[in-house]
């Protein structure tokens, strides 16, 4: 496979300076909704603040790629003396939580850095600097990206079954 430079762009997070107060998921999901800053509804964002105010817990977590699989460890971790649990630092739409799927449709959702923006709104509109945006350039293997649409349609077929999705499929097309 051949090598390439690649801009990437990630989100740093210093969970320590995150008090909860969520401003990330509102702007994601008013950024994200059709049209854009239609709605609020933290549900669609493709940032979800895990908290335990008991514990004092507050960290960010963004939405990564789809995984048709459920994880096998729910292992618990302890950092700074916080308790945490697995699926709190997963950033995967999968079939064991609702996390990071459209309330809607139940299609999964993955952060696209604010497409078209100069950076993340949820950089942006921290205003504790929990989250910093990073661009570097990287060698990397060359890659087809997965598209939405397929993100989607892998789900669909995942949940219905390719045998029913081609069906559907044939009967929408036989109507136009």
């Amino acid at each position: 496979m051949a090598k390439i430079k690649k801009m990437i762009k990630t989100i740093k997070i210093n969970a320590d300076k995150c008090n909860g107060c969520r401003t990330c998921e509102v702007v994601c999901s008013a950024f994200h909704s059709k049209p854009a800053f239609s709605s609020i509804n933290p549900a669609a964002a493709r940032i979800h603040v895990t908290t335990h105010r008991l514990k004092d817990i507050w960290l960010p977590v963004f939405a990564g790629e789809y995984t048709p699989a459920e994880c096998n460890g729910r292992d618990q971790y302890i950092i700074d003396g916080k308790q945490y649990d697995e699926c709190s630092f997963c950033r995967a739409a999968c079939p064991s939580r609702d996390l990071f799927k459209e309330p809607d449709t139940g299609l999964p959702l993955k952060c696209d850095m604010c497409e078209g923006q100069e950076k993340p709104l949820c950089v942006e509109w921290c205003l504790n600097d929990v989250l910093t945006f990073e661009e570097r350039e990287e060698e990397v293997d060359e890659q087809i990206e997965q598209t939405e649409l397929e993100a989607g349609l892998n789900a669909l077929i995942d949940r219905y079954g390719l045998e029913s999705i081609g069906t559907t499929v044939a009967r929408i097309a036989q109507r136009d």
